[in-house]
């Protein structure tokens, strides 16, 4: 399966300029089974990314453009009456897709917000009392805009905890947006681009990763990082048990990636900002990324070895 993974890199790489860092990111949420929050401005290759991403495992893909007066409905689907059967018909939402793309969801009401973090988690809808599951595998890519607050309904930090990894794209260089205007024309767009990976290995790689050993020193040290997060003084609220497992989890698809069959303490490290920092509700001014580096200097790396 590596070549395979090589291979999905090298195509989300040819629409995506200069960003292997986020590319193995939201890879790695994808292969932990888990669902990737993008912090970021617009205009810097979000829908892109997800739209690729869906086409290089030859998935569906669906698109949400959030606002107040979106209805959970209006995601999720309803039952509609269809007078030439003379029964209530169910119609599918956008949330029955392998691929969602949740744009600004901030911009969504709390009620609309919390239907499609309920999906998330329970991977089903239910609709008068009737339960149907989304497609596997379901990977959710929600955006919220750092900048823009008017009009919208910030995540509570409770609900952040439900995805696994939250990051940015930032800005592409100077080289990078030049190389960007260059290849104008002669890049392929997220639809032209050939599937390189199918569904069932995608769901394959996910038991894959899941099967990455982790010593118990480098689990000690996951479980150090986050219990130290429920009683660092600038922190008001830590790292829940939900996140635990979601760190584990990542570490194993991290390496999985990286084409190691067992976990190293480089690994956690460089997970923890992206797995923890959201997860926090810190004490004042004090920056969650910043006290999640804080943390990873204080928290001695216990004694390792393969």
């Amino acid at each position: 399966m590596r070549e395979r993974i090589e291979i999905l890199v090298q195509n989300l790489n040819k629409t995506i300029v200069g960003k292997s860092d986020a590319i193995r990111l939201v890879l790695v949420a994808l292969f932990s089974g888990g669902h990737a929050l993008l912090e970021d401005v617009p205009g810097v290759g979000k829908t892109l990314l997800a739209k690729s991403l869906a086409r290089c495992i030859d998935g569906s893909f669906q698109r949400i453009q959030c606002t107040p007066d979106l209805l959970p409905t209006d995601a999720t689907g309803t039952n509609i009456w269809n007078p030439r059967t003379g029964e209530f018909q169910f119609m599918p939402g956008p949330v029955f897709a392998n691929i969602l793309l949740a744009d600004e969801i901030n911009r969504a009401t709390p009620r609309t917000q919390s239907a499609l973090l309920e999906v998330m988690e329970e991977h089903q809808v239910t609709t008068d009392g009737v339960s149907r599951r989304v497609p596997d595998p379901f990977f959710v890519i929600a955006t919220q805009n750092p900048v823009e607050y008017q009009g919208t309904f910030p995540l509570p930090e409770a609900q952040m905890d439900r995805f696994a990894l939250s990051f940015s794209l930032g800005y592409p260089t100077e080289t990078e947006e030049m190389s960007m205007l260059q290849r104008l024309g002669s890049t392929p767009s997220g639809q032209e681009i050939q599937p390189c990976i199918s569904l069932e290995e995608v769901l394959s790689l996910r038991r894959h990763c899941a099967e990455v050993a982790l010593e118990q020193s480098l689990q000690q040290y996951i479980l150090d990082l986050v219990r130290a997060t429920r009683s660092h003084r600038d922190i008001r609220l830590g790292v829940s048990p939900r996140g635990t497992v979601a760190f584990y989890r990542a570490v194993q698809a991290l390496a999985y990636l990286e084409g190691r069959s067992f976990a190293i303490p480089d690994d956690v490290k460089a997970l923890a900002p992206y797995v923890l920092a959201h997860r926090l509700i810190p004490v004042g001014q004090a920056r969650a990324k910043d006290l999640v580096i804080q943390l990873l200097e204080t928290t001695p790396i216990p004694p390792w070895t393969k």
